[in-house]
């Protein structure tokens, strides 16, 4: 088994085998009847698929189920297989900008792994050979700052950073300007945590959206969020907030090798109609994996493609 794949197949454990372990077990070799659908709805759901994700899902199997007379309860799990397999797309590479640095603000709740997820992504393009500076606009929370400057420090990247509790906004355009003279591939911007229901928050946060593009003109190219994959259904209001105020443009899936129930990956991508770009599959610098969708599948779904 290659690398990429056994740091998936690892990161995905407990998905694979509490939640979805189960439904392999309960789709064996028995005749299918309507208990057999009831605990497949009740198990997808569990494993954070969400109400209506599982909804659509089995209300496709049910049909594919009548068209092909199943009987057999390996039948359903080989047609689940499949639609599963075609709900999760491979996500799109981040489009450099010619004319300046790409400037990508990466957003969410606090205690996400916002920060870290910045920290690790500016290594991961540093290694490609780009030119990357991390700006600590998350001025509310000192200790936030501190951490991207120990990241920063620890990794070799160049850190801007202004007073404690000074204008995000401020930052922002500073780090921008500051790359655009230093000729930098890239900008992340740290943003400040935002819980979706505080109002006031969430238009500070659209003030450093507008301050960017008076920076540079276009600015931001993208707005990564990043969701807790532990925080499961909850974590799908709070993106659907985001996404109405910043235009969010993909999502970075955190702590995914923490949560048991995986399964929230297929509802960010049904619900909120966004890619997922990269998710956490460890603690390390290298931990955060562009997402593979035939990795994630694989992992996963590995009882299920034991005969």
């Amino acid at each position: 088994m290659n690398e990429r794949l056994e740091k998936w197949k690892s990161g995905l454990a407990r998905t694979r085998q509490t939640t979805f372990g189960r439904i392999a077990n309960v789709l064996g070799m028995t005749d299918l009847d309507e208990d057999t659908w009831e605990d497949l709805t009740a198990m997808l759901i569990q494993a954070d698929l969400g109400v209506d994700t599982t909804e659509n899902l089995l209300e496709e199997l049910r049909v594919q189920a009548k068209d092909e007379g199943w009987t057999k309860a390996q039948q359903l799990r080989d047609g689940l297989v499949d639609n599963l397999s075609t709900r999760v797309i491979s996500p799109p590479p981040l489009q450099f900008n010619a004319d300046g640095p790409t400037v990508v603000l990466v957003v969410g709740v606090n205690g996400s792994g916002k920060t870290t997820s910045i920290a690790k992504l500016g290594k991961r393009f540093a290694q490609q050979g780009k030119q990357v500076s991390l700006a600590a606009a998350d001025t509310f929370r000192a200790a936030a700052v501190e951490q991207l400057q120990t990241w920063g420090s620890r990794l070799g990247l160049r850190v801007v950073s202004g007073a404690a509790g000074g204008d995000p906004g401020a930052v922002t355009y500073d780090a921008i300007q500051s790359a655009i003279s230093r000729k930098d591939d890239l900008v992340l911007v740290d943003t400040a945590g935002r819980l979706h229901t505080r109002f006031n928050l969430m238009e500070e946060l659209k003030k450093v959206h507008r301050v960017a593009g008076k920076a540079l003109p276009g600015a931001p190219h993208a707005v990564w969020l990043v969701m807790d994959a532990t925080t499961g259904q909850n974590a799908l209001q709070q993106a659907m907030a985001f996404k109405d105020a910043v235009q969010v443009t993909g999502v970075i899936l955190a702590k995914l090798d923490s949560s048991a129930r995986g399964g929230m990956a297929f509802a960010i991508q049904e619900m909120l109609q966004l890619p997922i770009l990269y998710a956490g599959l460890g603690e390390g610098p290298d931990d955060l994996q562009p997402f593979d969708p035939q990795a994630f599948i694989d992992s996963i779904l590995a009882e299920f493609l034991v005969k």
